[in-house]
């Protein structure tokens, strides 16, 4: 039973927690393998909407652990290989789960820690949380968040970052578009995420499958036929699911579409004791 994550589902939103507090939940083999399990299964139940991710103790992810990377100078290039193969498909498999994901940020954010932010779709960071690639400060290189983290901040940030190795604040992260939103305590971020995770239950949840294919399918391509052709047929697709027809329809009847959860019972009041 994995012991470097904690799994918890309220209601339609699975819980990751990174839970190696001691450790800054910082990145060794056994976190990237159970990490990577969690999502994919929950990216397979069919009641979970959304995930949230986040950390126990004082950080997000402090990035590689020493006593991994101490193992990892002992070993061959194919091995080195396949370690990054495993933190590759692990940064992979969050960028493409098709159910949305949040990033519940605090503390510090380094690294690997800061792919993982830059895979989810949305990132919310207490605003003094700390950010920042230290990899060229041990002669090494950001390569396999490289990808998600690029897209996120643009070549022009990452090209200050990755080659200063110097830590940002919230603020920095926020301008540069690694983060969505900022809070300013715990209440407050659990607020925000609260929010977000609202307006997430009154989509469709095909439909949010479908941006998040549409998105990858788009994005940094230049517009022509090709483009033009395959956005009318995805609108014309989700135009005739049961989830679009439904979709359409309760919006011309004025009622909640089948997908939105449903309002909570109120308590029944409590009543008073009764005098003997």
């Amino acid at each position: 039973m994995a012991t470097t994550i904690v799994i918890e589902h309220q209601g339609p939103i699975g819980l990751v927690t990174l839970n190696r507090p001691e450790r800054h939940n910082a990145f060794d083999d056994a976190l990237i393998n159970d990490l990577t399990e969690a999502l994919r299964s929950m990216e397979a139940e069919d009641s979970v909407r959304a995930i949230v991710i986040s950390g126990a103790g004082p950080s997000f992810s402090a990035g590689a652990d020493l006593d991994w990377m101490k193992r990892a100078a002992g070993y061959s290039k194919d091995e080195n290989q396949r370690d990054a193969m495993a933190l590759g498909a692990l940064m992979r498999t969050l960028d493409h789960l098709r159910k949305p994901t949040i990033a519940r940020v605090h503390g510090a954010a380094i690294g690997g820690g800061v792919g993982l932010v830059a895979c989810c779709d949305i990132a919310v960071s207490l605003s003094t949380a700390q950010f920042g690639f230290s990899e060229v400060k041990l002669g090494l290189i950001p390569a396999v968040i490289s990808p998600y983290v690029i897209a996120a901040v643009g070549a022009r940030s990452a090209r200050r970052y990755f080659l200063t190795g110097e830590r940002f604040d919230a603020a920095e992260a926020y301008r540069i578009g690694l983060v969505h939103d900022l809070a300013q305590d715990e209440a407050d971020l659990d607020e925000k995420i609260g929010n977000i995770i609202d307006a997430m239950m009154l989509a469709g949840p095909v439909a949010q499958r479908e941006a998040k294919d549409l998105i990858r399918a788009v994005a940094n391509r230049p517009m022509h036929s090709e483009i033009l052709q395959d956005t009318a047929e995805r609108i014309a697709k989700i135009r005739t699911s049961p989830e679009g027809r439904e979709g359409i329809a309760a919006f011309l009847e004025k009622r909640k579409a089948s997908w939105v959860p449903a309002e909570p019972e109120a308590p029944a009041p409590i009543e008073p004791p009764q005098g003997i």
